[in-house]
């Protein structure tokens, strides 16, 4: 079971693809793709945050993490 809501999701879909309805299994591809982009960034602030001794997570490991997987 997925961990993002699907509807949240469809709306960000909707929103920005010019509020073109979206498929039941595009809705499912799009919340694993954005589920396994999340946890990639995760593990990138992580990485970031350990590197530099710390156990919280700050903005700039996101913002490290995203530079790094795009």
């Amino acid at each position: 079971m997925a961990d993002l809501p699907n509807a949240v999701i469809k709306r960000l879909i909707a929103k920005h693809g010019d509020g073109m309805r979206v498929s039941g299994t595009a809705i499912d591809r799009a919340v694993a793709a954005a589920e396994d982009y999340v946890g990639r960034l995760a593990r990138e602030a992580h990485a970031s945050a350990v590197a530099d001794k710390r156990k919280t997570i700050m903005d700039s490991d996101i913002d490290k993490a995203r530079e790094k997987i795009g």
